[in-house]
């Protein structure tokens, strides 16, 4: 427990170090006013929905704005009749907008209520803005735009005029009234003194576009009152820090050009979330300094300019992005991002993610490390592991805190929450395998070679044998005869095999090695177990042990004079020998499956027996039969009856010993449909173990040890960690016509980072213990990699049908040339996934043209997915390869 503390205690200081001496959490922008001359304004409310806000809501965002502009720049007639209202009692001023489109009913419609609300707020209006980038969308010709811009101003003109006029008749009719001439004199002396003073002007007509679309058309430059321009250096892909160059370049070149003409910056500003525009980075703290630098330079150079804009529009998000929702100085709930001098708070959720982090990284490794054998280095690594992963969990954590989330949002973050949880196991599980296998405490649990014993306790072995080839079988009674043990028998179990080919020669095979071969030809239900349980029958009754094997295992005679004495312990249940094979080297597809079997009894194994929690197997497997009595035969409502075995012989609280010494070497499975079937069948029944034992893992069940609970639920982890990486594949295909054809929701960093970690933890995890546990160089190493990652679609299935469907009948891994030629390709979902997915990768990586990183992390994401898939492809290549090597 002292390593657990201290490692617990140094790593978390080490992150709070990290935290505390991070420079992102504050920036210090070179201070400005708290004077804006305009700020673009819409009336929406906070949510999705774009729905306009009530009055008494816009004249609260009036009062607040009024404290730091008194003018605001509105979009559509829409808009300002829900707004101008407002701005007139409050004695503000507005650019009243426009909104064109390509469709004409309704650009006749905003045009005649326009002219309307200019008419009643005439004085209120600092300019009328007829469109909004409406060549930049193309929505209308520079011709037809030309039109409704003259139309206006010929409105306006006479709007003007007609003012002016009444104005002038309204002093004639007041001083008509005086009859007094020297009153009336005076009268009309201070009347027209007073209409002098007044503010009257023609109301300028504009459009808006951005600076480039001026360049292009320069008979609309000589149309409009005012030139109005948008420069955004985002959207130019610029640098923050760069901006204030790009800006004065682009705005020389529309002085030059219209040396005769005003010039307005519509819209400038720059958004404070979102993915990143080449080299322009969506930040808070990019988005407080550029508008401060801006300001200064506003005020340093004084041009007339219009922000974009007062607050964040999370409606947007679905039209525009996860960009165009944050372009606001203030966010969606009216807060302040960042005030114009002093220092900037860039990350508001700092101190409370340090501390969650902390916690979590504590937790990780107080659950992660308890009840095991460990040393401080083994500790030490692990805490910093958990350490780093509770960071990623934090930075997940907090992204519906800083960003506004949607539909499609909550579903990526949902989807990639939910992923987190086994990934987070799964990655620390396997860092944790890693650690103590290379600088954690050596083995002690595993069966010392010299064990000696007084007792020669009667073993009765039982081998199963379903239509199995007759030569083959014929290896291993032979290898079992040549046992050096005393006390035993053999009973050869042909079930459910009426073919004389495969029985005849066995069952004179079993006459010629005398008396302790058993013969038994039997009819049974229930498959293997089936079979296993009907043989029981026939078991010596001085039966001590029960011993299983494969009928294709080759025995080492030292077997069981080697294993037997470690049985004298009364505690001790099950003992079991690893599984290995004797045609590895037939060919390239073998050596690559016998590589991949290795790594689980050189690995896994070894770790779970440390812990007393080892897999059984249905071959070199050793039961007490006393204890196999006491917990029942083997069960046939599973078809995985070895390990359920096991598990309810840990339920019953004895003891199993595991040897990484080969005693026994038996065949590889013929194919990679076979290959594959024999994980199904493990991948199914692990399921049906789940389902069947699962209130032995509750917390308040004492049947089983923690570390017991930790190792087999981390092991059924690892089966559904595989599902789970098909489904999330399948979601991603899905996903990525969204991104690409209508751009919104890439998912976020702090969510595909997680599955670019696991892969790198398990690439680094196999490579580095097959060669330091297996012995492996890397060349087998790869081949054993590829074989395992081939699997992943079959294990999906074989979850998916464990969940699903019950008792699917027992399928037998076809050996030593009993397979059967497949009609189709055993691979053919595998070429579907792999395509689809590196379709994917490519089509992302080709329309990504302003350089988003997330969608990069994403393209890597998809690519790693896509490896499972094309191991399979080329674990077909190599089986191919394989059979014309033979032939």
């Amino acid at each position: 427990m002292k390593y657990i503390i201290v490692s617990l205690l140094v790593a978390s200081f080490l992150q709070i170090f990290l935290w505390l001496g991070s420079e992102q959490k504050f920036i210090t922008p070179p201070d400005a006013e708290n004077i804006i001359e305009s700020l673009s304004y819409a009336p929406y409310k906070k949510g999705n929905k774009k729905e306009m806000l009530s009055d008494e809501e816009v004249y609260k965002d009036l009062i607040l704005l009024n404290k730091f502009t008194n003018s605001v720049r509105l979009y559509s007639v829409e808009d300002s009749q829900k707004v101008m209202p407002i701005v007139k009692k409050l004695g503000m001023q507005a650019h009243l907008g426009i909104w064109l489109s390509g469709n004409k009913q309704d650009n006749e419609k905003e045009i005649a209520l326009a002219k309307s609300l200019i008419t009643e707020y005439y004085e209120s209006l600092i300019s009328v803005i007829v469109g909004n980038e409406v060549l930049l969308r193309e929505d209308l010709s520079s011709h037809e735009l030309i039109g409704h811009i003259r139309d206006m101003k010929r409105f306006v003109y006479i709007l003007f005029n007609a003012r002016k006029e009444a104005k002038e008749n309204a002093i004639k009719d007041e001083i008509a009234t005086i009859k007094n001439k020297i009153e009336r004199v005076e009268k009309e002396k201070i009347l027209r003194d007073e209409l002098l003073r007044q503010k009257e002007y023609i109301v300028p007509i504009t459009t808006a576009e951005v600076w480039n679309i001026w360049l292009l058309n320069p008979v609309l430059a000589g149309e409009v009152d005012i030139i109005n321009i948008h420069i955004l250096p985002y959207w130019e892909k610029v640098k923050a820090e760069n901006f204030e160059l790009f800006f004065k370049e682009t705005y020389q070149k529309l002085k030059d050009v219209y040396k005769n003409k005003p010039l307005v910056i519509g819209e400038f500003g720059w958004p404070s979330q979102g993915y990143n525009n080449k080299a322009a980075i969506a930040s808070p703290q990019n988005q407080a300094t550029v508008i401060r630098r801006f300001l200064l330079l506003a005020k340093q150079e004084g041009f007339s300019y219009n922000l974009i804009e007062a607050f964040d529009q999370p409606w947007k998000g679905l039209d525009e992005g996860s960009v165009g929702q944050y372009w606001g100085i203030f966010d969606a709930n009216r807060q302040q991002k960042f005030e114009m001098h002093g220092e900037v708070l860039v990350e508001p959720y700092w101190f409370a993610q340090m501390v969650a982090a902390v916690i979590i990284g504590a937790i990780l490794t107080f659950f992660g490390l308890r009840n095991q054998n460990i040393n401080f280095l083994h500790a030490l690594t692990y805490g910093l592991a958990a350490q780093g992963i509770s960071f990623g969990i934090v930075m997940s954590a907090v992204y519906p805190f800083v960003h506004y989330m949607n539909f499609g949002t909550w579903i990526m973050w949902g989807m990639g929450s939910i992923l987190m949880i086994p990934l987070t196991l799964i990655t620390l599980a396997k860092a944790n395998e890693l650690f103590k296998c290379t600088i954690g405490k050596r083995p002690q649990r595993l069966i010392p070679l010299d064990l000696k014993s007084e007792r020669v306790p009667f073993v009765s072995i039982h081998v199963p044998a379903y239509k199995e080839q007759p030569a083959v079988l014929e290896e291993t009674l032979i290898a079992l005869s040549k046992l050096k043990y005393t006390n035993y028998e053999v009973l050869v179990i042909i079930n459910n095999t009426p073919e004389e080919f495969y029985k005849a020669p066995i069952k004179a095979l079993c006459s010629e090695l005398g008396e302790r071969f058993v013969y038994l030809d039997i009819e049974c239900s229930g498959f293997k177990a089936g079979a296993l349980n009907k043989a029981l029958e026939f078991t010596n009754p001085e039966c001590e042990i029960l011993a299983v094997i494969d009928a294709d295992y080759v025995i080492s005679p030292n077997w069981l004079i080697d294993l037997v004495p470690i049985f004298d312990d009364p505690k001790v249940a099950l003992v079991q020998a690893p599984q290995d094979h004797r045609d590895g080297n037939e060919s390239l597809i073998k050596t690559a499956m016998n590589a991949e079997y290795a790594g689980f009894f050189d690995i896994g194994m070894v770790e779970r027996n440390e812990e007393n929690a080892i897999v059984a197997h249905g071959t070199m497997l050793m039961v007490r039969k006393s204890a196999f009595d006491e917990v029942g035969a083997w069960n046939t409502d599973t078809i995985v009856e070895d390990s359920e075995l096991g598990l309810r012989l840990f339920e019953a609280g004895y003891i199993a010993h595991y040897t990484n010494r080969r005693y026994g070497h038996g065949l590889l499975p013929d194919t990679i449909e076979a290959f594959k079937n024999q994980r199904h069948r493990w991948a199914y029944g692990a399921v049906q173990i789940l389902k069947k034992h699962w209130h032995h893992f509750k917390p308040s069940s004492k049947t089983l040890t923690r570390a017991q609970k930790h190792h087999f639920i981390t092991g059924w982890f690892f089966w559904l960690s595989d599902a789970l990486g098909t489904l999330t594949s399948i979601l991603n295909i899905i996903w990525v016509p969204v991104i690409i054809f209508v751009g919104v929701t890439i998912p976020t960093i702090a969510l595909t980072v997680p599955i670019l970690t696991a892969f790198l933890v398990n690439v680094i995890h196999s490579f580095v213990l097959y060669k330091t546990r297996v012995g492996a160089n890397l060349y087998h190493s790869l081949l054993g990699a590829i074989a395992a990652m081939s699997l992943q679609l079959i294990i999906f299935k074989a979850v998916y049908d464990g969940f699903v469907k019950d008792s699917l009948p027992f399928k037998r891994t076809e050996k030593g040339g009993n397979s059967k030629k497949s009609v189709s390709s055993p691979v053919k979902n595998e070429m579907i996934l792999a395509s689809l997915l590196l379709g994917s990768f490519v089509a992302l990586i080709v329309t990504n043209k302003q350089g988003i990183i997330e969608v990069y992390v994403f393209c890597a994401t998809i690519f790693i997915q896509s490896i499972p898939y094309v191991s399979a492809i080329v674990l077909r290549m190599i089986e191919k390869h394989s059979y014309k090597k033979a032939l």
